[in-house]
């Protein structure tokens, strides 16, 4: 059995509010982008069944509005406060430690480490994963989260709006 890694960034946010850079919310272009990218993701043949995701209010946006269009309680997104401004190692000790009863699942997060961390598992040289864009990662040779390491990944699709 593969495991399957949709890397998603969160959503264009909005930058006119004087708020910290955790609570900076979604822009219109992010509300616009985000049930699209949902839908996009919705029609896809294989489906995350469990969705994981920064406790940014950016982020967490984006994984709710992913939920309502994939049919997943909103309560029932896990959030990390590791993948919050966080480096490539930390994402992936992040995958690691996903729940191996889960053969996909959804990380949402944010640049710089969101791109590393694909570029790392799919050995790309991607220069920017787009706000609102998603990397599917494959890895076939594995049934545990925890062996997913660097280049054992394949870049199954990469869509932005």
């Amino acid at each position: 059995m593969a495991k399957h890694l949709f890397v998603i960034r969160h959503a264009k946010s909005d930058w006119s509010f004087d708020v910290s850079d955790f609570d900076r919310p979604l822009n219109s272009r992010g509300f616009r982008n985000a049930p699209q990218m949902a839908e996009r993701l919705a029609n896809y043949a294989i489906l995350p069944q469990h969705l994981i995701s920064s406790p940014a209010k950016r982020a967490i946006t984006t994984a709710q509005i992913f939920a309502e269009h994939l049919g997943v309680f909103v309560n029932d997104i896990q959030t990390d406060g590791r993948i919050y401004d966080a480096l490539p190692d930390t994402l992936l000790e992040v995958v690691n430690e996903l729940d191996d009863a889960y053969n996909s699942v959804a990380l949402f997060g944010h640049n710089p480490g969101i791109t590393s961390l694909v570029n790392y598992l799919a050995n790309e040289n991607i220069y920017n994963l787009p706000t609102c864009g998603i990397m599917h990662v494959r890895f076939d040779d594995t049934d545990e989260w925890a062996s997913v390491s660097t280049g054992t990944g394949t870049n199954a699709w990469f869509v932005y709006p």
